[in-house]
């Protein structure tokens, strides 16, 4: 099974279990942005009246559900590990947290897209902001990328009123000037 069809099958049972969801990571900057390879799918879910063992029962002898929830410090939230089975794709599904940003991209999650389907993901702006939190916080480069990238693609059609609200709750306005000065002007 490759990583969008894995991907696939996940949105197929949280889609059939009615479990609220977004596609986040990696899947949703290169819908906006340019597309990268990557060894994992990541979801955020609200599992309110469900359980995440009813999605591994949902998807099958394919998927390994990993029983123990960990605490992921980058993105500071609970979350439960799913192997795709004979391969080293991941799927990781993130518990919608009580972060204010957290909680207002979900409520702005829209259906695109993805893989030649529909999918709730995060809006442009929500991945842009949540990415350059992570490359503040855990200094990851390939987050940096991924929002100089999805800039690039983007350009004038962000919303950058909102984008820059954010970026000051988070602390991380001084990076996002720094990469929109790198860019050609829009």
């Amino acid at each position: 099974m490759t990583g969008p069809e894995a991907a696939l099958a996940v949105i197929d049972a949280l889609e059939q279990l009615g479990v609220p969801y977004m596609v986040v990571g990696s899947f949703s900057s290169n819908v906006y942005g340019v597309a990268r390879s990557t060894h994992d799918a990541d979801f955020v879910i609200d599992l309110s009246g469900g359980s995440v063992q009813a999605i591994a029962d949902r998807l099958g002898s394919s998927f390994r559900l990993d029983p123990q929830m960990s605490f992921e410090t980058v993105t500071m939230t609970r979350r439960f590990n799913l192997a795709v089975v004979g391969s080293e794709f991941q799927i990781e599904l993130f518990l919608l947290s009580d972060d204010p940003h957290d909680r207002q991209r979900f409520l702005r999650r829209q259906r695109r897209p993805l893989h030649g389907r529909a999918a709730f993901l995060p809006s442009a702006e929500d991945v842009i902001v949540t990415k350059l939190h992570w490359a503040v916080r855990a200094r990851r480069g390939k987050d940096r990328e991924d929002v100089r990238d999805m800039i690039a693609v983007q350009g004038n059609t962000l919303d950058w009123t909102y984008i820059y609200h954010w970026a000051d709750q988070h602390g991380t306005r001084s990076l996002l000037d720094e990469i929109r000065q790198s860019l050609p002007p829009l």
